[in-house]
């Protein structure tokens, strides 16, 4: 190409400088008088005509060939004709063999895409489209394995994605029920403060939709709660098309998924609670804030910015997203939720109680009153059991106490710490058994009113001085609390100032009378007193003489000695 467009610039400078004709220039450069012509007429050297090629020995199975393909018209996806299976059909139903497979190939490839349009199912055609802001969002969920405290777990990634700006939130739950369903929305919601004042796209999830009305167009039957979910947040949602075929509707969310979880979720993040997992992707989603999608200008965070002050408010009136349920509190102490038990104080065997069930926990309420909170448990068959609520029974029967699983959970958790430990086996000694588990219960009844690091720094007292006691602990407990600004309840405004309050200690007197002069408890002198005398005492006896000196047996009347 590149040495006839030299040609034709030859050709036209020798006509325009000399002024040499057809003839003389077809002469000069050894051409015919055409291409000079076609010289003259432009600059630019006309296209390279390819031949086409004709088939002429496909020409007695042509027909043959079209029908196949028209077959597949009505064939499943997955069981239409390749060209290998065209090519045999061809030898083996009729002995066909004049032409190779190349040709075969090239003949399908053009026919199959002409008899497709000739049907209406011709390749689709992607219009591109503007997101206006603050209108538009897409809501997907995902798979994702997490090692969940050693144990690998599937889990779901929630995906929320504005359209506009292309602002993501995303969180992991145990499950992609409705609870989670919603509970992911409030989390989008609050992070991106409003919400799309069009509409939200979905796929046709049960979560929201619970029949697809077929030739009805988008319409849906949806679910009950999932209508009173948007009622009260006021949004419209979007159905997409089923199947596959509706994938392409919210494909900024489709692809969402996948990106976020090969950037961020690969390898197999190692968590010891989804708390902890979603406490990591807040910060993730903060952090893709200075991303660029595509070859956009502006970053994911500017174009957000920009965005939010067209999203509608949120309302102020919050929506428990929790699935309700009404269980019977067992003679355990326990309910049954899905597949899993968990306590409840025993004051409530026998009734039933009423169980709003998240995504992440469960909240338990005697009528509006909470009663209990539980992390929810994944694991199929688990139990959630928390030592509060089995005190009062436990001090009644101090004996279950040690191999209860309420106390086994508590020392996992946590809650249950060494230094608890440290008191129990200190007061068994001195009390006993039965004695020294009761005491330990009135020093754990002390962690419903007082903080948890108060409580432990007054065992951590009672234990240093030996005086271990319940009552011990609470005072050295409400001496740690006003020091750390931890008391609860109101606070006497009349009282003294910080510099007045007097601080007190329990001191142990064994301790301080046999203390070393040099190191003196609290700063108080040595205890010099002599020792106690009973001495007296012994001057107030009415025989002082006989006291020491056992009386003599009387003799027996009658016998003479």
């Amino acid at each position: 190409m590149g040495s006839k467009v030299e040609l034709f610039a030859r050709i036209r400078r020798d006509a325009r400088v000399e002024g040499l004709s057809i003839r003389a220039l077809a002469r000069r450069h050894g051409v015919g008088r055409r291409i000079v012509r076609l010289a003259l007429d432009s600059a630019e050297p006309p296209p390279r005509k390819t031949p086409v090629r004709v088939a002429r020995q496909l020409e007695p199975v042509k027909i043959l060939i079209d029908a196949m393909l028209s077959e597949d018209l009505q064939a499943p996806r997955k069981q239409r004709h390749t060209v290998r299976r065209i090519f045999a059909r061809l030898a083996d139903e009729h002995g066909f063999t004049g032409a190779s497979y190349s040709t075969v190939r090239d003949y399908v490839r053009v026919k199959r895409v002409e008899i497709e349009a000739g049907a209406g199912r011709g390749p689709e055609v992607f219009v591109p489209q503007e997101h206006a802001p603050g209108a538009e969002a897409e809501v997907d969920f995902g798979d994702v394995w997490v090692d969940l405290a050693g144990v690998r777990t599937r889990c779901y990634l929630f995906a929320f994605r504005l359209s506009h700006s292309g602002k993501a939130v995303h969180r992991v739950y145990p499950t992609c029920g409705q609870e989670a369903f919603l509970e992911g929305h409030i989390d989008a919601f609050d992070v991106i403060g409003g919400i799309p004042a069009r509409h939200i796209r979905y796929d046709n999830l049960s979560s929201a939709v619970t029949k697809v009305l077929y030739g009805g167009g988008r319409q849906r039957t949806e679910n009950e709660r999932w209508v009173l979910f948007r009622s009260h947040f006021g949004f419209d949602p979007f159905y997409c098309e089923p199947g596959i075929s509706g994938a392409h509707e919210k494909g900024g969310v489709e692809g969402e998924v996948g990106r976020f979880r090969r950037n961020f979720l690969t390898p197999v993040p190692a968590v010891e609670s989804l708390a902890e997992l979603n406490g990591k992707l807040r910060a993730w989603d903060r952090s893709e804030d200075s991303r660029r999608i595509g070859n956009r200008i502006n970053t994911v965070g500017q174009d957000f910015a920009a965005e939010r002050p067209y999203l509608a408010p949120v309302p102020v009136e919050g929506f428990d997203p929790g699935l309700v349920l009404t269980p019977r509190v067992d003679r355990s102490a326990l309910i049954s939720v899905r597949t899993a038990r968990y306590s409840v104080p025993v004051r409530f065997i026998g009734r039933r109680v009423r169980v709003s069930l998240r995504a992440t926990e469960i909240r338990v309420f005697d009528g509006r009153t909470l009663i209990a909170t539980h992390p929810r448990t994944v694991a199929r068959g688990g139990q959630c059991v928390q030592l509060d609520h089995y005190l009062e029974v436990l001090r009644i029967k101090p004996g279950a106490l040690p191999g209860s699983t309420a106390l086994s959970q508590a020392r996992a958790s946590g809650v249950f710490t060494p230094a608890h430990d440290a008191f129990w086996a200190a007061v068994r000694k001195t009390d006993g058994d039965a004695a020294g588990t009761r005491e330990l219960i009135d020093v754990l009844l002390l962690h419903r009113s007082m903080d948890a690091r108060d409580v432990v720094d007054g065992i951590t007292a009672a234990l240093r001085v030996g005086a271990v006691t319940a009552d011990v602990v609470a005072v050295e407990a409400r001496r740690a609390a006003s020091e750390r600004g931890t008391v609860r309840g109101p606070v006497d405004q009349s009282g003294p100032g910080p510099a007045e309050i007097v601080q007190h200690r329990v001191l142990s007197l064994t301790q301080r009378r046999f203390a070393d002069p040099a190191a003196v408890i609290a700063g108080l002198p040595a205890d010099k007193r002599p020792l106690p005398s009973m001495t007296a005492y012994d001057r107030l006896l009415r025989f002082p003489d006989r006291a020491a000196a056992p009386d003599p047996v009387p003799a027996r009347e009658g016998n003479a000695s």
